[in-house]
Order: structure tokens, then C-alpha cells, then sequence
């Protein structure tokens, strides 16, 4: 299992394209993931709840209005419904043909090309866990697709890891955390064997990289948009950054 995470080879820090290119693209469409992998990233960010007939819609907000010309909350709308909705003109009126996509749309897309990182949203979690919870969904696309090997679940929510944890056939795991890691954040890591840590990058301590590489685990701060926070991360010695700007990083990794 997750062959292609632990036999990757890139130059670390890895650099991880959130929510696409968000910088120069309307974030969370497929323009966006084409133009994050064309700018040579290993790995890709996305965000994913479930529509009213509980589809899987890469968005990261729980309402429409931020990223779209729609209105009121994603789980009251049908996939039919969202699909109308144009997902790029808030950012320019160049990309008013984008649309938000489903996630089987992005794994196609992205053919295993990079790793892509599928953050759940912690609003779309069930504590009832339906035979189609959303964490389920994931997984079996996932598997419908043949990308167990270079996908890595992540989310705030713990007990979403956790149910993805019980699945006997699964991608990696991360843990998404605003807070500082501390005991119960490396137990819980190690629970559920993740394979990285995605921490806030203002509240990260060269101690807290230091006690989570030596039980085993990645370091990926989000979100690492400046020379001087991207200094700051690699002096820490992290794994990768989490950046709307990959183009940026690129340069600065080279420069370093």
C-alpha cells in the first residue's frame, strides 16, 4: 500500500499546489490542477464534500457564493444543480467557462500523474456513517480509479481518519491541524499510521518537526505563500510546503 508516496523521489520540500494553482487560477477547478501540474508539482490539494443527492463536488467552502455565482449551501444543491453554477468568473472573466468538478473528474485528470491530496470536509462528516458516507465514497472512487498508491486522504476531522482507518483497502492518511502538535496529536497520527502531518505553518516549531519526523511522519505546514514563511518551514527542515503559489516555491527551492 501507498507504494508511490513512500518510494517518491523529489527533491525535498515537496511542493503541494492548495486547492490547484490558487494563486493564478480559480481555485478547486480543473484548469487550476492542469496548471499546478504543468508547473511541476509532485503533489495537488483538493477540496471535497458531498452535493443534496451526495455526489462528490470538489469545493472547499460550505456555501456557493464565495467561489461561484450561486447561493445558500453546496448540501442543498443536486450535482445537476452545481454543475450549472460558474465556478470562475469571481476570479476573472477569462475563466467563466469553469465549472466545479466532481472528484472522479480531477483523478482522471490527474492519471496518477502526481500525488493527489483529498482533503474531506469536516462538514460533510455523518457520525451515523451511511453506507455512502462521503469517507467511503472517496475510498471506493479511489479504488474504481486504481489510484490507491498515489492518493493521501487528509482532514481536520479526526473521526473521518479514523472510519477511513478501519477500510482494509485504503490510501495514506494526514491529519490537518491548527494546532500545535502535542502528545494526543502524535498518538492520534500514529493510530492511524498517517503518513504526514499538515499543520497551520505560523503556529509550526523546529520541536514539533523534530518529535513528529522521529515518530515516523511528514511535515506539510499550509499555507507557505512568502520567501519569508518558506525560509522559515525549510530551516525547520519540513518535508514540503502546502502554497498557493507553486510557481513561486519552485523558484525559491531552486534558488536555495
Amino acid at each position: 500500500m501507498n507504494k508511490i508516496l513512500k518510494e517518491m523521489s523529489f527533491s525535498s520540500p515537496w511542493i503541494i499546489a492548495h486547492r490547484g494553482f490558487k494563486k493564478k487560477y480559480p481555485e478547486n477547478t480543473l484548469i487550476a490542477f492542469q496548471a499546478s501540474m504543468d508547473a511541476g508539482v509532485p503533489m495537488i490539494e483538493l477540496d471535497v464534500t458531498l452535493s443534496r443527492d451526495r455526489k462528490l463536488v470538489v469545493i472547499h467552502d460550505e456555501t456557493l457564493e464565495r467561489t461561484t455565482n450561486g447561493h445558500g449551501s453546496v448540501h442543498d444543491h443536486t450535482l445537476e444543480e452545481l454543475k450549472q453554477l460558474d465556478a470562475g468568473s469571481w476570479f476573472d472573466s477569462d475563466f467563466a467557462d469553469e465549472r466545479l468538478p466532481e472528484l472522479g473528474e480531477v483523478l482522471d485528470l490527474v492519471d496518477g500523474q502526481v500525488i493527489t491530496n483529498i482533503e474531506i470536509k469536516s462538514n460533510a462528516y455523518e457520525p451515523h456513517h451511511p453506507a455512502d458516507a462521503i469517507e467511503k465514497q472517496v475510498v471506493d472512487l479511489v479504488k474504481q480509479k486504481k489510484a490507491l498508491d498515489a492518493v493521501l486522504i487528509s482532514s481536520f476531522k479526526t473521526e473521518i481518519l479514523m472510519q477511513v482507518f478501519e477500510i482494509a483497502e485504503r490510501p495514506a492518511l494526514a491529519l490537518i491541524s491548527s494546532d500545535p502538535a502535542e502528545g494526543q496529536t502524535i498518538k492520534l497520527c500514529q493510530d492511524i499510521n498517517a503518513f504526514s502531518w499538515h499543520p497551520d505553518h505560523r503556529i509550526l516549531t523546529g520541536s514539533q518537526v523534530k518529535k513528529m519526523h522521529a515518530a515516523g511522519l511528514k511535515v506539510f505546514p499550509y499555507t507557505v505563500d512568502t520567501l519569508e514563511d518558506y525560509l522559515k518551514m525549510t530551516a525547520m527542515n519540513v518535508d514540503g510546503v502546502i502554497t498557493n503559489d507553486p510557481a513561486a516555491v519552485q523558484k525559491w527551492s531552486i534558488a536555495r
